[in-house]
């Protein structure tokens, strides 16, 4: 009958287990916060351009008569890398 006796949790037992309890729930709800969070952001790497390309904004400019054929071969070399002096 001994067995019985002087295993009740003390004042701060219960304490250390509303704590700890309250510390637990707080953690799991972080961390499907973030998660979620995580989840929902689109990825930088797999973002694609809004805007037109350089050579299609420069052949645009073009056909609108912006610039003449000598400016747009020019600019044209300069954005593929060839260099202002070479023409395609």
């Amino acid at each position: 009958m001994m067995f019985w006796f002087d295993h009740d949790v003390s004042g701060w037992g219960w304490f250390a287990m509303s704590a700890g309890m309250i510390l637990f729930w707080a953690l799991i709800i972080t961390v499907a916060v973030l998660l979620f969070r995580a989840l929902e952001r689109p990825h930088e790497h797999t973002r694609t351009p809004t805007g037109p390309a350089p050579e299609q904004l420069l052949a645009e400019r073009f056909a609108r008569g912006e610039i003449d054929e000598e400016e747009y071969r020019r600019h044209l070399s300069v954005l593929r890398g060839a260099g202002p002096g070479t023409h395609p």
